[in-house]
């Protein structure tokens, strides 16, 4: 979680308006391992200053397609190039496209 932490010091933050229910989504499949640590991860989320952001489900789905993507991480690479941002992730397949395609962009 360090490294993450290191990645978004300090940067304002924005995701697709699914954020909360792929957290809740993490949430319950931890919970159901019995992993006791989820409160207090759900408790740093709700923390965060996040601005979400609806999605055109249109190009995040020619975009998943694009990159042989899950729609959920086109909507975040969508969204970076949308803001031109970076985007910070530590899925390398989603890395690879961001890169791929961010690059592209003026």
């Amino acid at each position: 979680m360090a490294e993450a932490e290191q990645r978004i010091l300090g940067r304002a933050l924005h995701a697709p308006d699914l954020l909360q229910a792929e957290m809740a989504s993490v949430a319950a499949r931890k919970l159901r391992r019995g992993e006791s640590h989820v409160a207090d991860g759900l408790a740093q989320i709700a923390e965060m200053q996040i601005d979400l952001h609806r999605i055109d489900i249109h190009a995040v789905a020619v975009m998943a397609v694009r990159y042989q993507l899950s729609a959920y991480d086109a909507a975040y690479l969508w969204l970076a190039a949308d803001l031109k941002a970076p985007l910070a992730t530590f899925d390398e397949k989603l890395a690879t496209a961001a890169k791929s395609h961010l690059a592209g962009l003026t």
